[in-house]
């Protein structure tokens, strides 16, 4: 198997390591533009790779069979349904599109060329994830009565702060649910084995006049507001969700990227008629255990003592830490097993385009319910 990558930014980069370390060869690489796409093969030492000028050159190159997206929202849908067309299995990043009728459409031509499409929900991917996973399905904290938590970041925290996700013809109309929330919503129907059937959101643009720098940012950049053009914003900042789950399941969510020292916080706890769980992406190596009748305790990330369905996602022995890099790892591990083993009517246990496209349902859903104040009803 080889593959090629398009967008050499920060989460390119991220695949970009991760491919290397489970052996698989890239390809090329397709950068915003054939200057900077050079630029990203000389810096990121991917000396043989090819430099390519457009997603056409990339689908036509024969020698591919996967290709990763990694772009700004805007150019998922047909970047991915180019590649999918010359006969490219894709892993895409979330969203995988701008709405329901792109995801749909992505969904239904994977299955018309017999390709394998999957989202990069990688966080689903950390090792005691995987093991909350195994534990709810196990019933050791029987039946889940509660889920709630938060994905709290700061780095949209000031006016100041600047990224393509602000802009909604590149990002979204919604983006701290799209970018981060659909994390959480993907991270707790996947370990409680539930769907969300009803939700009401409150969804805020708590900044409404940013300052939009007159060049480029990466993402993550810190500006000092210099050389700068004001610019309304519509997108939201902020957003909590009640949540009805399948299974008389209730949940609530709150996302936000101005809540200043938060960093990465996606914290996560499933409370059940035997026992809770409780998990922090920021202390990624502890799951807590919550009991009535006894003491809490924690489970410290060790294969030793994980459930056997779990320990496979953990690389390495109790007392080394894994974290975000890692999850990409075991994401594309899974992935490509599935690939090179051919039998693609076999169930996937990695996060497919079906499931990108549940996350715009449940985007859209958002979007509703907070225009019109009220509960709303799924739909696929």
């Amino acid at each position: 198997m080889k593959a090629a990558v398009i967008g050499a930014g920060f989460v390119g980069k991220a695949h970009i390591e991760a491919l290397r370390r489970i052996g698989i060869p890239i390809v090329g690489l397709l950068g915003s533009t054939v200057e900077r796409t050079r630029e990203a093969c000389v810096g990121l030492r991917l000396a043989d790779a090819r430099a390519y000028a457009s997603v056409e050159e990339l689908a036509a190159d024969s020698e591919v069979d996967v290709v990763h997206i990694c772009t700004p929202n805007h150019v998922h849908r047909a970047q991915a349904e180019a590649v999918l067309r010359a006969g490219k299995h894709v892993l895409c990043e979330k969203p995988l599109a701008m709405n329901t009728e792109e995801t749909s459409a992505l969904v239904a031509l994977a299955a018309e060329k017999n390709l394998v499409g999957a989202v990069a929900h990688n966080l689903r991917y950390y090792p005691l994830n995987q093991e909350a996973r195994a534990l709810v399905q196990s019933g050791a904290i029987g039946e889940p009565r509660l889920v709630h938590g938060h994905y709290l970041q700061d780095w949209l925290w000031s006016p100041n702060d600047w990224s393509w996700r602000l802009e909604p013809e590149v990002g979204g109309s919604l983006r701290t649910v799209a970018d981060i929330g659909t994390h959480w919503m993907d991270l707790t129907t996947w370990i409680t084995g539930r769907t969300i059937t009803e939700l009401c959101a409150d969804v805020a643009t708590v900044i409404p006049v940013r300052h939009q720098p007159k060049g480029p940012v990466l993402t993550f950049q810190k500006l000092d507001g210099s050389n700068t053009v004001d610019v309304t914003i519509t997108s939201d900042d902020y957003a909590s969700v009640l949540l009805h789950y399948s299974g008389a399941l209730r949940g609530v969510m709150t996302v936000s990227q101005i809540s200043a020292g938060r960093k990465n916080r996606l914290w996560w706890e499933v409370d059940g008629s035997e026992g809770s769980l409780a998990w922090d992406q920021e202390n990624p190596n502890v799951l807590w255990l919550g009991h009535r009748d006894s003491a809490n305790g924690s489970l410290i990330k060790d294969p030793g003592l994980m459930s056997p369905a779990a320990r496979g996602y953990a690389a390495y022995p109790g007392g080394h830490a894994e974290g975000y890099p890692d999850t990409f790892v075991q994401l594309f591990r899974d992935f490509y097993a599935y690939v090179e083993a051919g039998d693609f009517a076999a169930p996937r246990s990695f996060p497919t385009f079906a499931t990108g496209h549940r996350g715009l349902v449940l985007c859209e859903a958002i979007a509703r319910s907070s225009q019109q104040r009220g509960w709303v009803t799924l739909r696929d």
